[in-house]
């Protein structure tokens, strides 16, 4: 089994390891675009431009399946990858958790990059998936790229700035950037408030990663052998994973994976 995922830079981390749970039988492929990057400020052409030649360069590792471990590829890309490569290779978007974290009932906080923040997508997730709960759209500033950058001062200011946003009464936050699962545990300590219930946090890897393995028929097991491999695109070329992924316990995870040859 072969699953590629993609995205810019290391959003695709928590994903990637929540499929290297699933199944550590299974060969990764990981395609990124450090030319490219970031894809956020880019228009939706260009950034679909860029989500297609970083597609098409795992795609040519014939993978069972690609992953688009991104928020805002999935949101301008998603169309066009599918219309390019499926049916032969199933093509699987990132999502927002809205409709689990809404069901918990409680007051929720979506925090999001600022161009995903009031966009008619994210508003059309809210309206469709949010039922009777309370939402509020949380921008955060400059949090995408502290993280891809492993920039611990930009961190600590952009969850600082983030949770300044969020209402005190907010029990649940939906982590709507790919990168923001990498500092959860941070985003629960910005976010908790002293005496209130933990706070409940929801990210979309685990669900992506069971959507995959669902896509081509398997199973998950995470009992198998750690026989699979990794392979690692920078734009194209083959590489090794960027150094600030390693600044991460996903990272720390995959680095121990053996390498393809």
């Amino acid at each position: 089994m072969k699953i590629a995922l993609m995205d810019s830079g290391i959003g695709l981390l928590a994903a990637t390891t929540a499929v290297r749970r699933l199944r550590p039988d299974a060969d990764l492929i990981l395609s990124l675009d450090p030319d490219g990057m970031p894809w956020g400020p880019r228009t939706p052409e260009d950034l679909t431009g860029r989500a297609v030649a970083v597609a098409e360069a795992a795609a040519a590792h014939r993978p069972d399946a690609l992953i688009v471990g991104c928020n805002t590829a999935t949101v301008h890309a998603l169309p066009t990858l599918r219309a390019r490569l499926e049916p032969g290779l199933p093509v699987i978007g990132t999502v927002p958790a809205i409709k689990p974290a809404a069901a918990g009932g409680g007051p929720v906080a979506i925090w999001a990059t600022p161009a995903t923040t009031g966009s008619p997508y994210q508003r059309n997730l809210i309206e469709e998936f949010a039922g009777g709960a309370a939402v509020t759209e949380v921008p955060c500033h400059g949090l995408a790229e502290a993280v891809e950058h492993a920039d611990e001062t930009a961190i600590a200011e952009a969850l600082a700035a983030a949770a300044a946003l969020t209402p005190a009464d907010v029990t649940t936050v939906v982590m709507g950037c790919t990168h923001y699962e990498l500092v959860a545990e941070r985003i629960r300590t910005a976010v908790q408030r002293p005496g209130g219930p933990r706070l409940v946090l929801h990210g979309s890897a685990g669900a992506v990663a069971a959507q995959a393995l669902r896509r081509i028929g398997a199973r998950p097991d995470p009992g198998a052998p750690a026989v699979g491999t990794l392979t690692v695109l920078l734009s194209g070329r083959e590489g090794a994973l960027p150094a600030p992924a390693l600044a991460y316990d996903e990272g720390l995870l995959l680095r121990a994976v053996t390498p393809a040859r």
